[in-house]
C-alpha cells in the first residue's frame, strides 16, 4: 500500500463515526487487518489509546449503532479529499 492509502486508513480508523465496514468497502481490508496496520504504524501509546476508543465505541461497528445513525461522518465534518481538508 502507498503511504497515502495507509494515512487515509489510519485517519478513517481514528474517526469515531467511521465504521470498519466503511474501511473494508473502500480499501478491501477487514477489521483485524486494520488493527494490525494500526499496531504497526502507530506508537505503542497511541495504539493503546486507539484500542480503548474502539472498544468503548458503539459507532465503529454497524451492528452496535443506534437506530438512525446512517452516515460515516458528522454533518459538520469538512469534506476530505486525499487527506487534504478543503476550505469552505
Amino acid at each position: 500500500m502507498s503511504p497515502e492509502i495507509i494515512d487515509r486508513i489510519i485517519e478513517m480508523a481514528w474517526e469515531d463515526r467511521t465504521p470498519f465496514d466503511a474501511i473494508r468497502a473502500q480499501f478491501q481490508i477487514n477489521e483485524s487487518e486494520v488493527r494490525a496496520l494500526m499496531r504497526k504504524e502507530l506508537k505503542r501509546s497511541s495504539y493503546i489509546l486507539w484500542r480503548k476508543r474502539v472498544e468503548n465505541s458503539s459507532l465503529k461497528h454497524l451492528k452496535k449503532r443506534m437506530e438512525g445513525v446512517t452516515t460515516f461522518k458528522a454533518n459538520a465534518q469538512r469534506h476530505i479529499t486525499l487527506n487534504k481538508i478543503s476550505k469552505r
